[in-house]
């Protein structure tokens, strides 16, 4: 076995949907995967679009996202390194619910549909191990839909942010610079999220130029935005 192929065995393996399968099922999905490398500014896939795979991140930065209502875009999450996506569509064959663009210059491991059922015919513990991993994601569903008063982590955390704005900035029209650091495991602390949760909202939130972030310090751009995303009426 090459050390490409190994190397591509490891990525795989690291995805939550694959922790269970089996090695001859890892080495399949290996051989039958292969490399994109896409430049920054080029869409992945858009909402309504077949499914075609599963991507993983190997480097660059991808943005998923969605528009609202009035046309808005508006950021889902920002994929890093490791993070895999388009699994959804790879389980049930519907459409694509979001748009995925590259943000910086990317390398993605592409499963395509055809390998993955192909392996999924052969192996019935990596189908018992999906259907497990459905059960929970229902699980959380009913989760996030009973909490749904509370709204998600997302505007939890602009509301967060908008309440300590009020006491630990100084606020000039529409922007407000924070006088202290809040580090990340401070807000997830806050929120009772994780580190991880909060970097990716900060993340989104930074792209959507409602806030920016420089040596620490939170400055908000858009307070209107901020409290709008955080309203918890």
């Amino acid at each position: 076995m090459s050390d490409q192929t190994d190397d591509t065995i490891k990525l795989i393996r690291q995805c939550y949907l694959f922790t269970e399968a089996q090695e001859d099922s890892l080495k399949r999905l290996a051989q039958l995967s292969h490399i994109e490398t896409l430049p920054k500014g080029r869409d992945i896939f858009s909402a309504g679009d077949p499914p075609d795979g599963l991507r993983i991140l190997i480097s660059g930065l991808v943005r998923t996202w969605i528009n609202n209502a009035e046309g808005r875009e508006l950021t889902l999450t920002l994929i890093e390194p490791g993070d895999a996506f388009g699994e959804i569509a790879l389980l049930d064959g519907a459409e694509r619910s979001a748009n995925t663009t590259v943000l910086e210059p990317a390398r993605l491991l592409l499963l395509r549909q055809s390998a993955f059922d192909k392996v999924l015919e052969d192996d019935p513990a990596l189908m018992r191990h999906l259907i497990v991993l459905l059960c929970d994601r229902l699980r959380r569903n009913t989760e996030d839909l009973r909490g749904f008063a509370f709204h998600d982590m997302g505007a939890r955390l602009a509301a967060k942010l908008f309440e300590l704005t009020m006491v630990h900035a100084v606020v000039s029209g529409n922007t407000a610079v924070f006088g202290r650091k809040f580090s990340q495991t401070e807000l997830a602390n806050m929120l009772g999220a994780t580190r991880e949760a909060i970097n990716k909202r900060l993340s989104a939130l930074s792209y959507d130029e409602v806030l920016s972030i420089k040596n620490g310090l939170i400055t908000i751009l858009d307070l209107q935005a901020l409290r709008a995303l955080g309203q918890m009426d």
